[in-house]
Formats: structure tokens, sequence, C-alpha cells
């Protein structure tokens, strides 16, 4: 989903590893940030090679994967089912985000940054909205996930526009965490054209800092907390009765989200366990060639989060069709059973009665010829 926030930033700056992108806003380097950069071995120009040539690749793949969930996803809007707008929203995100790629590969190797002060803004918001719209959501699908096994008749009452209206709450809530950087960020122009933010290095470390817990700690806490609570209920299920078991949703669909989440966090962690290093333990005892390297890896990660969840959301949407078939065959045989046990109680109420007059007759009838026989 996302993975050049300071990437970008550090596009035009990096003096110390000789690459334009890298993964932290070190901020604290203040000397660094007007002088120019060079691929001056090489060994960088190779690397830089190499990770174009990656992330173009990711793009492609990416693009592609989301371009094709978004469409299936809207051939199944007819339905109120949250998974196929949850879905839609987050592969948006992530096409939003992979459509960022060509800026920082053509940046790469330019090493000069030539779209403009709203590029600046635009392409380093995309940053936090995406990473921000993306977990948030996976949040939300966990939630209902959790109150469709709890309460599943208020999870089916809830109507298309509802979701819609959470989806959209995901993208302000997101939008209002990215505004600093967007207004923050502007264009500097000197020898070389660099996109710098313009607080102090304290305020940035607060910042970035808000941002770890909005996109990693909060969400995270929580989903993990619906989660143990699933898992205990399953459990429960599982040791008293195996009706209970069945009344459960699709265990297939909570382990896919569960799995998306965790990619999620795989891809993520490291990235942002690079912002902070940089943030609170600089300088790092690393040299330029390592720094680079580590640098070129957790973009790499960040970028092929958006890659692989396509093929996730595939999956998803497959067992969750199969979930809401399931219920549907399951609410269509408990209202015929209904049906068929009122039906059996007027036949049987009925027959009973009939039954009784039977007798009643029969049990009066022996007296009449023997009255007729009678002097």
């Amino acid at each position: 989903m996302d993975g050049t926030i300071s990437s970008t930033i550090r596009v035009a700056t990096d003096t110390e590893t000789g690459s334009p992108l890298r993964s932290n806003p070190n901020i604290s380097s203040n000397n660094t940030w007007g002088e120019a950069f060079s691929a001056s071995s090489l060994e960088d120009i190779i690397a830089t090679c190499t990770i174009g040539t990656i992330l173009s690749l990711m793009c492609i793949i990416g693009v592609t994967g989301n371009v094709y969930t978004l469409v299936v996803m809207c051939h199944y809007m007819r339905s109120s089912a949250s998974m196929y707008i949850y879905i839609i929203n987050l592969a948006l995100a992530d096409l939003l985000y992979l459509l960022t790629i060509p800026f920082i590969v053509g940046t790469y190797f330019i090493q000069e940054w030539y779209f403009g002060d709203t590029g600046c803004r635009i392409l380093f918001s995309l940053d936090f909205l995406t990473m921000h719209a993306s977990i948030f959501t996976l949040m939300v699908m966990s939630t209902e996930r959790y109150f469709a096994v709890l309460k599943p008749l208020d999870t089916v009452k809830r109507s298309k526009s509802y979701r819609k209206a959470i989806a959209l709450i995901i993208w302000v809530a997101s939008l209002l965490l990215t505004l600093p950087m967007l207004i923050m960020i502007q264009l500097v122009h000197g020898e070389k054209n660099i996109c710098l933010p313009t607080w102090s290095k304290l305020s940035y470390k607060i910042y970035i800092t808000i941002l770890f817990c909005t996109s990693i700690v909060g969400p995270g806490v929580i989903i993990g907390y619906l989660y143990v609570r699933l898992a205990r209920t399953y459990w429960v299920s599982q040791t008293t009765s195996l009706k209970e078991t069945k009344r459960l949703p699709n265990q297939k669909v909570l382990y896919l989200i569960f799995t998306i989440v965790l990619v999620f966090w795989a891809c993520f962690l490291p990235f942002w366990i690079w912002q902070l290093l940089f943030q609170y333990y600089e300088p790092l005892p690393m040299s330029p060639k390592a720094t680079r390297n580590v640098n070129y890896l957790t973009t790499c990660l960040t970028y092929s989060n958006s890659c692989i969840n396509p093929f996730l959301y595939t999956l998803l949407t497959k067992n969750y069709k199969e979930y809401l078939r399931n219920r549907q065959r399951s609410f269509h045989s408990s209202r015929n059973y209904f049906q068929r046990r009122n039906r059996f109680q007027r036949i049987s109420g009925r027959s009973l009665s009939t039954t009784s007059q039977h007798c009643t007759e029969t049990f009066m009838l022996p007296p009449i010829p023997g009255g007729s026989n009678s002097p």
C-alpha cells in the first residue's frame, strides 16, 4: 500500500548513500537537505537500475491486479454485502499508491525533482492517505466480522448506504491525518529542486510517531483484540456443541482477512522501524551502502504489499461468495423447516380432531343395535 513517505522526501538529498530514494525523512541532518547528490560509482548505477526495474514490474503487476479487482467488485456492488464495498476501498488505496511509482522511478534516474510544488504535496500526501485508508478499512472489516459472530442479525440489517458512509468516513479520517504533510511540504529551488518539510526536527519526530501509532499500533491493538475474542468464541463453540459452530461465519473469510492484516504488518513494520530508528537514534552506525540497501529493501516491501493484495482479494471474494451462498441456503432451509413444521401441525390438528370424532362415534354405536333388539 504505501512505502515512500520519506523515500520521496529524501529523493534529492541523499548525499550519504548516493541514492535518490531513502525510506526515512532524516530531517535532523539539516545540513544535507540542500546538497546535491550523484550516483558516482558503477555500483550505485547498478543498484538504481535494479530498484527501478523491480518497482516498474511491481507497478505493472499491481495496477493490473487492482484494476481487475475494482472491475469485479463494482459488478458485485449490487449486493449490500459489506465485503465488496470494503474490498473496493482497499483496491483503490493500493491503486493510488502504485500510481506514484513512475514518479519515484523517474526521480531515481534523473536524480532531481521535476514534478513541481503540487507534485511534492500530492505524492507525499498519497503515501499517508493510502496507508491509513488501507489499515482503517481492514480494521472495519475485522470489526464487522466480529459482530457477524456475536450479533449476526444486526450485521444483516446494515444497508449498503451505511457501509458506503463508513467507507467515506475512512477516507476523511485518513485525509485529516495527511493534512500536516500536505500543508508543510514544499518545493525548494536551488542547485537541485528538492521537496522539503518546513517544520522543525522535533515537530517532525512527533508527527512521525503519531502516524506510527495511528497506522500500526492503534489498529494492531484493536484487530488483535477482535481476533483473540473470535478465537475464544470459536474454541468455546467447539467444546460446547457442533450446532454452535455452524452458526459462525465461514472461517475461511476470517482467516483471509487476518492474512491480509498480517501481510500489511509484515510489509510495513520494517519500514516504520527504519523510520523511527532515524528519528530517535540518529546517526546510525551504518555504512552508506548498508543504508542504501536497507532503504531499497523497505521500499520494495511496502510496494510489494499492493502487488500481493489483489490475489488475496480474489481468494477472499471467492470464499465470501461461498459464505453468502451457504448463509442463504441455511436461511431458506430454516424457513422451509418452519413452514413444514407449521403445515404438519395444522394437518396433525385436523387429523387429531377427526380421529377423536371417529373414536367417539365408534364408541357410541354399539348401544344402538342393542336398543332395537330389546323387548
